[in-house]
């Protein structure tokens, strides 16, 4: 094998003479780290290559004067300006979002820098296996079978880097400033960081956030449960009806069933939060009427009762979805089962309790893990139809009501009462407890352990 400081001169792949080549590794090391593609240019002749390389690099070199300004903005998130007119001040949310755009930005360049790095010392490492150098033609041939994965994911990597990283960064990033009413809103007045202020004020440094806190996390677990398992069994229980119902008409009710999942649900809930109205609401002077009631009921302005509605509200706008699906993996259990156990004398609630349900559950269970999570995040059900009411005692301090759930109690205080520090504290502590639920059932699939994705 001939070494990498020997003159080569004989024929390439192709069949073109091979061009002399003196160095080393770490002369193509070097070469490639002065300049994006001077390896390629400058060493194994490949213009091509080394000029799509390069060219990036005087991008970057061109819009260098507004990187640096931008990281500067990230990092000061501008100054006072008071007697410039307040459209002529420095805007500290514009600076933040150019600031996370351009380390965005630089993650691209470095990624593309690297692989220019990396696709030199490889060229290398072939010149000392085969003694050739590779050959000038034939180069878009081999960048279209070679450079093909990562051309052809480049696109999908910059959407969900600018369309969802740099969101997830920028909100998280607001979470440790005092983005907030009423003397932190630009442009009028500039924003700080802040450090971990805002996350001990509502992890225990001050009473009523943290009263607040603990009020809607609890509710908004027992929602989520409640709501997944009332929706599952109505759908399990009346797809099992239909299923075995022996008349006719029992098809008739099925697409009749089906109806409130098929309704819009915004209006849906605002249609059942009129009807719910304590003061004027049909319920109410229904029960009235009929002599059943003296005095309306507080359906969504108490408590506890709020709470009922909203979940048995729900579980009507929710289970046809269960149903059908349950339906659908009833239809894949054996007949031969079935039968075997009504032989042996089974009846058919035990055949239920003891076949469909596990065999249906085994099938489903992804899907209510999914559902549990949606419903963590359910925001519609509760601001469509309660709005977070009633209000507790901390509401006035904290914009918490008392069926607000964490998504409801984020949409509050970033429009009501434009906290919008306190917001992406909020968003952020449930992204970083729901993403590890997402992955782990992303990587239990079928579909990711088998390498298919």
């Amino acid at each position: 094998m001939k070494t990498a400081t020997k003159d080569v001169k004989s024929l390439g792949p192709n069949g073109y003479p091979s061009a002399p080549f003196r160095g080393s590794r770490r002369v193509t090391l070097l070469f490639s780290l002065l300049f994006m593609g001077l390896g390629h240019i400058v060493i194994f002749k490949q213009y091509i290559r080394g000029a799509m390389y390069a060219l990036c690099q005087v991008i970057f070199l061109l819009f260098l004067p507004t990187i640096v300004n931008n990281l500067i903005g990230i990092v000061t998130l501008g100054f006072p300006q008071p007697d410039l007119h307040i459209l002529e001040r420095d805007n500290s949310m514009f600076m933040l979002m150019d600031g996370v755009l351009t380390l965005a930005f630089l993650g691209l360049f470095i990624g593309a820098y690297v692989l220019s790095v990396k696709s030199a010392l490889k060229l290398h490492r072939q010149y000392e296996t085969t003694g050739l150098m590779p050959a000038k033609r034939g180069v878009l041939e081999q960048m279209g079978t070679g450079a093909f994965p990562v051309i052809s994911l480049l696109p999908a990597t910059v959407l969900i880097l600018f369309f969802i990283l740099v969101p997830l960064i920028f909100s998280a990033s607001v979470a440790f400033t005092n983005y907030s009413m009423p003397h932190n809103i630009p442009p009028g007045n500039t924003v700080d960081w802040v450090g971990f202020d805002n996350f001990r004020a509502i992890f225990g440094g001050d009473a009523a956030w943290t009263g607040a806190l603990g009020r809607v996390v609890l509710w908004t677990l027992a929602w989520a449960s409640l709501a997944t398992l009332t929706c599952y069994a109505g759908g399990f229980i009346l797809a099992v009806i239909l299923k075995n119902a022996n008349f006719k008409i029992g098809k008739i009710f099925r697409p009749i069933l089906i109806l409130p999942y098929a309704i819009p649900a915004i209006v849906s809930f605002l249609v059942w939060q009129n009807m719910l109205n304590g003061a004027f609401g049909v319920v109410n002077r229904t029960l009235i009427e009929l002599g059943l009631i003296t005095q309306g009921i507080p359906w969504l302005t108490d408590l506890w009762l709020a709470r009922f509605m909203v979940v048995a509200i729900n579980l009507w706008a929710g289970f046809p979805y269960f149903m059908l699906l349950t339906t659908g993996a009833m239809t894949a259990i054996s007949k031969d089962v079935l039968e075997a156990a009504r032989i042996d004398g089974a009846s058919q609630m035990q055949m239920t309790r003891r076949i469909t349900l596990p065999l249906v559950l085994y099938q489903t269970l992804p899907l209510i893990i999914m559902s549990f999570t949606h419903n963590i995040n359910n925001f519609g059900v509760i601001f469509f139809l309660s709005g977070g009411n009633p209000a507790m005692p901390d509401t006035v301090a904290t914009g918490a009501g008392g069926t607000d759930i964490l998504i409801s109690w984020i949409f509050n205080l970033t429009i009501n009462f434009q906290h919008y520090h306190y917001a992406a504290v909020l968003a952020t502590t449930v992204f970083v407890a729901l993403a590890p639920f997402a992955i782990f059932n992303f990587m239990r699939t079928k579909s990711f352990k088998e390498g298919e994705l």
